[in-house]
C-alpha cells in the first residue's frame, strides 16, 4: 500500500489530447484549471497550482507549492514555479508568445469571488465556462483507471469483511463507523473524499440502524440518516446497533484518487422478513439494471427499468423514498470525485458509453421504520458490463 504511485504520462498525454480535441471544437484558445481534483487528473500532481492547456501545443504547469514534489509527481515537460496568481498571465504570455482571446475556466466550482480575480488578471479575454470539457472527458475512463478503481475495490471489500466480523450489539452507529473507517485508513483509505457539488458532504460512512434509516434525511438522498444533530443530518448518529433489525451501511472509499462507493445490508442474529424480503428485492432490482446495460441505450432507460422492476415486486411506494420525497436518479457517475457525471436519472436520454463507471444504488425507505438497498460500481463495456465492487450481492446475517 506503500508504493510510490504516479499517473503514468501515456494518460496523461492522452487526456490533454481529449481535451485540445474538444477546446478547437468549442473555439475556445486556452483552459485555465485550477481546481484540485481536474488539475490531478491533467496534471498527475495535486500540488499548489495551475495549469494552463492552450487548444494547440504543450501545457504549461505553473507551481506554487511544491516544486521538487510536482516534478516528481506530473510528467508535465514544461513547468514553472511561481509565488503568486498574479504571475500567471505573464508566464503563459512569455511561454506562448501571446495571450488567448478566449479563455475557459472551471466555472461550476470556482467561487465567485476567486472568478472575479482571475478575471481581472485577463481583462481582455473572454472568460467561458470550461467545465462541460473536462467533465465530459473524464466520463469516459480508461483501462488503467478502471484498474487502479479495483484497486479501491479491493480496499472496501477488505472493510466490509471487516465490518462483517466485527459488528455487535451496543456500539453506536458512530462509534462503529468510527471503528471501521480506522480500519480502512490502516490499509490505505485517503479519508478525504472529493465531491465536486459544493452543498454536498464528501462523508465516508453511513450507518443506518432500524428506524434511524427510516428518517426522511435532509439531503438529496435515498435515506441519508438522522446524523449527529440538526447541523450534520447525515451518516450515523447515537442509537445504538441492536439484534434483529436491518442495518445499511454505505462506505466510500479512496484510494490513490480512486473513489468506490457502496452499500450492504447487515443484521446481528437475524433480519426480520419484512426488511430481508425488502433488501433481497432491491438487489434483484440491482441485477436487473445490469441485465439491461450496453452501448447506446438511453440512461433513463435504466432508471425506467429499475422503476418498473420495483412495481413488479410491489415496492412502489418506499422505492427511492417516501411518497413526496423520491428522489430522480438510481445512481451516478464515479472515479476521482465521489460524483461524476453522468447522474443515473429520469431525464437523461444521452447514450451509455464504453468506459462509462457508475455506483449504482437503488433502495427503499420505509418511513420511521427501517430502509434497505445495495449499492456496487460498475463499467460499462463494449458488449454490456463489468462489475468493480469485489463485495458478494447478499445480505449479510452476522
Amino acid at each position: 500500500m506503500t508504493k510510490k504511485f504516479k499517473v503514468p504520462s501515456s494518460e496523461i498525454e492522452d487526456r490533454i489530447t481529449k481535451i485540445q480535441k474538444r477546446l478547437q471544437e468549442q473555439e475556445i484558445d486556452g483552459l485555465l484549471i485550477i481546481q484540485r481534483a481536474d488539475l490531478f487528473y491533467l496534471s498527475g500532481t495535486a500540488q499548489n497550482g495551475f495549469l494552463y492547456i492552450p487548444a494547440q501545443g504543450d501545457p504549461l504547469l505553473l507551481i506554487r507549492k511544491y516544486m521538487p514534489r510536482a516534478r516528481q509527481e506530473s510528467s508535465i515537460r514544461d513547468m514553472v514555479e511561481i509565488r503568486s496568481p498574479k504571475e500567471v498571465p505573464n508566464r503563459i504570455a512569455d511561454f506562448y508568445g501571446r495571450l488567448p482571446h478566449t479563455l475557459g475556466f472551471e466555472l461550476d466550482v470556482v467561487p465567485v469571488k476567486e472568478f472575479e480575480f482571475y478575471r481581472g488578471l485577463f481583462p481582455k479575454q473572454t472568460c467561458v465556462d470550461g467545465s462541460p470539457l473536462i467533465l465530459e472527458t473524464r466520463m469516459i475512463k480508461s483501462g488503467w483507471e478502471i484498474e487502479q478503481m479495483e484497486k479501491t475495490a479491493k480496499l472496501s471489500s477488505q472493510t466490509f469483511e471487516y465490518i462483517r466480523n466485527n459488528i455487535r450489539p451496543g456500539y453506536t452507529e458512530m462509534e462503529f463507523g468510527g471503528m471501521y473507517e480506522a480500519y480502512a485508513r490502516k490499509i490505505g483509505h485517503g479519508g478525504r473524499l472529493r465531491v465536486r457539488d459544493y452543498q454536498t458532504e464528501g462523508y465516508p460512512w453511513h450507518v443506518l440502524s432500524g428506524n434511524s434509516g427510516g428518517m426522511v434525511g435532509l439531503l438529496d438522498s435515498p435515506a441519508s440518516g438522522q446524523g449527529t444533530s440538526a447541523a450534520f443530518p447525515v451518516g450515523g448518529g447515537n442509537k445504538r446497533l441492536a439484534p434483529d433489525e436491518p442495518i445499511m451501511i454505505d462506505i466510500a472509499s479512496v484510494f490513490n484518487g480512486f473513489h468506490m462507493d457502496e452499500t450492504r445490508m447487515f443484521a446481528i442474529g437475524s433480519m426480520p422478513e419484512e426488511a430481508l424480503d425488502a433488501s433481497l428485492a432491491t438487489i434483484e432490482i440491482h441485477n436487473t439494471v445490469l441485465d439491461r446495460v450496453r452501448p447506446g441505450i438511453p440512461i433513463k432507460d435504466l432508471f425506467d427499468t429499475a422503476l418498473t422492476k420495483a412495481e413488479e415486486l410491489g415496492y412502489t411506494e418506499p422505492y427511492l423514498g417516501p411518497p413526496g420525497y423520491k428522489v430522480q436518479f438510481i445512481g451516478h457517475g464515479i472515479g476521482h470525485e465521489l460524483i461524476e457525471q453522468p447522474i443515473l436519472s429520469a431525464k437523461d436520454e444521452a447514450p451509455l458509453q464504453p468506459g462509462m463507471t457508475f455506483a449504482l444504488e437503488p433502495k427503499m425507505v420505509f418511513k420511521d421504520r427501517f430502509c434497505a438497498g445495495i449499492e456496487s460500481v460498475f463499467t460499462v463495456t463494449k458488449t454490456g458490463h463489468r462489475m468493480i465492487s469485489q463485495i458478494p450481492l447478499m445480505v449479510f446475517v452476522c
